[in-house]
């Protein structure tokens, strides 16, 4: 069977975790979720992810600048860290450069890197450096810390729960489409390419809800809501009714969708790497987790849907009316 066929999570699911489950040891969490989980004690885990950027898969190397691709390969994995309710304590970096590049290049892509590890705390603490001889191949992990009865699992989701985000939806997908479209310049596309290239991790809102009673499962959208809220799903055994009227779209992707005949609810839903979190709370405490969070934050926490009881899946409904045209979201290998 040719991966194509297989996909990227049956890849995980099917091939990788089978192999390897026995091996993790009684109390840790390993693949399945944003991180794994490591028990220290009874009031500490060390939390770990890593991720990886592949030119002409991840980003076009034309198309971003070093500072931004720098910045973009720190934050994607910060926003995994995020999706537990954790706190980042450090990275580690692995690149493989392609011969031809300028040492200036490289010089900005480490500040881009140091800029978001200054701002969120996260001292670099080692990696690899190699050449590669068909683009560039960057790999980070970063290593966090939380106190076990804040982790927030995908498992978590209960019946009743709101599904909420904690941004915009779609600007990054919307960046995209600029960049492959050659969309010529303005305030809007400006926006939508910053959401795309230098998007920024909600590590902050990540450890103020998992501070919070009613906040149960959560997520970073890193493939699109159709694909993240599914592992939520299919961690929990629930079902999700979703209502893209209550997306939050922000004026600069309805303004170039309706220039360029695009469908936001589609990029809403499909495009990923929005890095917002995705959450699910409490029916009974949603009210007061969402009045904390606008006062605190100074920007809504958007409800967009329920969790209910039923076969993992996701019911997209608009104004009442169910919506059956929409992309599920982003998997590698896919054809």
């Amino acid at each position: 069977m040719k991966l194509s066929r297989l996909g990227e999570f049956g890849l995980i699911n099917d091939v990788i975790v089978p192999e390897f489950k026995a091996l993790v040891s009684k109390n840790f969490t390993g693949i399945g979720d944003d991180c794994s989980i490591i028990p220290v004690n009874a009031n500490l885990s060390h939390i770990f992810t890593t991720d990886m950027l592949v030119e002409k898969t991840h980003f076009l190397r034309d198309k971003i600048t070093p500072y931004q691709l720098g910045f973009k390969s720190l934050a994607v994995n910060l926003s995994d860290i995020a999706a537990m309710g954790g706190a980042p304590t450090a990275s580690y970096l692995s690149v493989g450069f392609t011969p031809d590049l300028e040492v200036e290049w490289v010089e900005e892509f480490l500040k881009g890197y140091k800029d978001l590890s200054e701002k969120e705390n996260v001292p670099l603490l080692g990696g690899d450096t190699t050449s590669s001889e068909d683009g560039i191949v960057i790999n980070v992990g970063v290593e966090g810390e939380i106190s076990p009865d804040r982790i927030k699992l995908r498992s978590a989701a209960r019946e009743g729960d709101v599904i909420c985000v904690t941004g915009m939806l779609g600007d990054s997908a919307g960046g995209l489409q600029c960049i492959l479209e050659d969309i010529p310049g303005s305030s809007e596309t400006q926006s939508l390419y910053q959401q795309h290239l230098s998007p920024w991790p909600h590590v902050s809102e990540g450890r103020w809800l998992a501070a919070h009673e009613g906040v149960n499962a959560m997520i970073d959208v890193s493939d699109g809501v159709g694909s993240d809220l599914k592992h939520i799903l299919k961690a929990s055994g629930k079902q999700a009714t979703v209502e893209l009227e209550s997306f939050p779209i922000s004026d600069e992707l309805i303004k170039l969708s309706r220039k360029y005949d695009w469908n936001p609810f589609k990029l809403a839903v499909s495009g990923g790497e929005d890095y917002v979190l995705l959450l699910t709370v409490n029916a009974d405490h949603y009210d007061d987790t969402a009045q904390s969070f606008q006062h605190y934050f100074s920007k809504p926490l958007y409800a967009i849907g329920r969790i209910s009881g039923g076969k993992p899946q996701i019911r997209f409904q608009h104004n009442g009316k169910e919506v059956s045209n929409l992309n599920k979201g982003y998997s590698h290998f896919r054809e």
